[in-house]
């Protein structure tokens, strides 16, 4: 609906002059009853006054749009008035308001009035469209600088969609279930706000979601990459690229797509890495946690997947026939329990080779299974006799970038080869020599990672039960800091470290500290309206489903908007619940499923009762932290 079928030439008045902001509203109220738009004038003054006492409408820049949604309303309409000298609107900036315009919506009208404050909100940023409204001599005049404004807005955007998106982004993160899309939402919005035509890829569990084409790409005037793991960099090679991470993504979308249309942002070129690492793509730190983060989501499915199916292996097997043999002593839990122990022990190897991946491309992969194979057998494979020590997930996770890092060099030894020989360097010379250096050099390292790993092993088996609660509080707590982040993620890949050295009960602590969050939210708009909007009341009940899911990102809009309150409650339900999972020695070989592989959980009502008492606990510090709002 355009403005000016809402605004009609009977509610708006030029060069008004008012002593004061409820002066000027009384004199708005009464160009709304004049357009025929109110059925109780007084009854929807008292709707706008509430609002106000919310919080002024005043949005800087001398305007001011108050707005009010009320059964005292007729139908949907707008009123205007200009006051040249200006009114003290209480407007944050401090300066008088010169420009206001009054909405009115009708109480079952669906939501126009934000439909109208946000088109209109849009359109008065633009000071010469202000100036024009100022200047206007007649409310004709008036009227029809808002319809040529409205009518050039909707030309140019058919224009921009005619010629494509001037902005493409790609998002991803390690798990691909919450931060990819909501990364991707952010940006889209941020560019309708912007008036830049943006278009997301996500690279999400599913795999790639709205993929950027070949002639979009072309088009594009930049491109943003908020990924916390690889992704194909090839196709980007000649553009302008802006490099963040996916929480960047949520967070500072309108300011990457600036960054995006800048004529100063340096031009990428592809170097052979699906990294997309480049002058701009952050610290040393954050290259290091891309490539792990890329070995880790790989590695996950058969974390996963494996993990599960020993889980029910236990569960559908009886312990009374060989206590010894427990898993395999029937049949059908023997052979669910060899996949799954053949799955699972895949998880070193893909997670070596995918860090090697993300370092050194494709040549980089062979190189990198092999290195974490070697990891995972120890060195026993060179010493038949015995004495070998297995590295574990620490020495896989070395192995990756030793692989990938000595491809990147053999890269650079073999760069002045004669242009025949290069088909025959990533069939043949990558993979014979590259395999052969990293299996020596992790052979070498093998013994000093391995004892550093045992080392770890026996401090956690000698933990007494109250050390291993506070273990249990610090693990369940880091999953409630950034909810999805780096240190969620410290916590996660610990937990499943963790499980391929037989400690169990710390995979349980990770996983009760990552359900909190959404359940101690879901659990405080459910009980206690009062203090969240109607729009997050709704986004509660779709956080119960999330938290029993262990999607700990159900949390983050909420603490993106109050992260003072929400953060700190929701760390202490977390810790809470990591803490009482230690006490009642709950055990847990799944790293993920939450709520769903509950029974193939070591003491599954211990486990169930420290959810719900950390969930409890979460949602009963936000209570007392957050105020109720007053209700528009």
């Amino acid at each position: 609906m355009k403005i000016t079928e809402l605004l009609k030439k009977e509610s708006v008045e030029l060069d008004v002059k008012v002593s004061g902001k409820e002066a000027a509203i009384d004199r708005l109220v009464d160009l709304m009853g004049r357009g025929g738009r109110l059925l109780d004038k007084a009854a929807y003054k008292e709707e706008i006054l509430k609002r106000e006492a919310h919080g002024s409408t005043a949005v800087g820049e001398g305007i001011a749009i108050p707005h009010g949604k009320t059964k005292a309303v007729k139908e949907a309409g707008l009123a205007a008035i200009v006051v040249p000298e200006g009114v003290d609107y209480e407007a944050f900036d401090g300066a008088p308001v010169k420009l206001i315009f009054m909405i009115a919506a009708p109480e079952g009208g669906a939501d126009l009035h934000l439909e109208a404050l946000s088109k209109l909100s849009t359109l008065l940023m633009d000071p010469d469209f202000r100036e024009g409204l100022m200047n206007a001599t007649s409310k004709e005049e008036f009227l029809k600088v808002i319809d040529d404004k409205e009518s050039a807005g909707n030309q140019k955007k058919e224009t921009k969609e005619a010629k494509g998106y001037r902005v493409l982004a790609v998002t991803a993160c390690p798990t691909g279930i919450a931060h990819t899309f909501m990364a991707a939402e952010n940006l889209e919005q941020s560019g309708k706000k912007l008036g830049i035509a943006l278009k997301a890829e996500t690279n999400g569990a599913e795999g790639i979601g709205n993929a950027l084409t070949r002639e979009e790409i072309e088009a594009a005037e930049g491109i943003i990459i908020a990924a916390d793991k690889n992704v194909d960099m090839a196709r980007f090679d000649g553009k302008r690229v802006v490099m963040a991470t996916v929480s960047e993504g949520i967070q500072k979308g309108e300011e990457l797509i600036k960054r995006a249309v800048n004529k100063e942002t340096p031009v990428y070129h592809y170097s052979g890495s699906s990294s997309g690492e480049s002058s701009e793509s952050g610290s040393v730190g954050h290259s290091i946690y891309k490539h792990l983060m890329n070995g880790v989501s790989h590695m996950l499915p058969f974390v996963i997947g494996g993990g599960i199916l020993i889980a029910l292996a236990f569960l559908f097997d009886d312990y009374s026939i060989d206590p010894s043999n427990f898993g395999k002593n029937t049949p059908f839990a023997a052979y669910i329990k060899t996949i799954g122990e053949q799955a699972f022990g895949m998880m070193l190897p893909v997670l070596a080779g995918y860090i090697a991946m993300s370092i050194a491309d494709r040549p980089g992969l062979a190189v990198g299974f092999v290195a974490g194979l070697i990891a995972k057998m120890g060195s026993t494979f060179a010493n038949p006799a015995g004495g070998g020590v297995n590295s574990g997930f620490l020495g896989a996770l070395l192995a990756g970038f030793i692989g990938g890092y000595i491809v990147l060099l053999l890269k650079k030894a073999f760069s002045k080869l004669p242009k025949s020989l290069e088909g025959i360097k990533p069939v043949l010379l990558y993979p014979l020599i590259g395999i052969l250096l990293a299996a020596v050099a992790t052979t070498f390292i093998n013994p000093f990672v391995g004892a550093i790993n045992d080392g770890i092993t026996s401090l956690l088996n000698s933990m007494g039960g109250t050390s291993k609660i506070v273990l249990g509080a610090v693990v369940g707590g880091m999953m409630s800091v950034d909810m999805g982040g780096p240190v969620n993620k410290a916590a996660y890949v610990f937990g499943t470290a963790q499980l391929a050295e037989g400690n169990f009960d710390i995979m349980a602590a990770v996983m009760a500290g990552g359900m909190v969050p959404p359940i101690a939210i879901a659990l405080c708009t459910t009980f206690f309206k009062k203090k969240f909007t109607d729009k997050e009341r709704q986004s509660g009940l779709v956080n119960y489903i999330m938290g029993l899911s262990f999607i700990s990102e159900g949390a983050i809009p909420f603490a993106a908007a109050d992260p003072i309150r929400v953060i700190p409650s929701c760390m202490i339900g977390s810790a809470v619940a990591g803490a009482l999972s230690m006490a009642f020695q709950c055990t847990l070989r799944a790293p993920h499923g939450g709520i769903f592989v509950l029974p193939t959980i070591g003491n599954p009502f211990g486990y169930l009762a420290a959810i719900v008492i950390g969930s409890v606990a979460g949602c009963g510090v936000l209570a007392l932290l957050k105020k109720n709002l007053d209700r528009e």
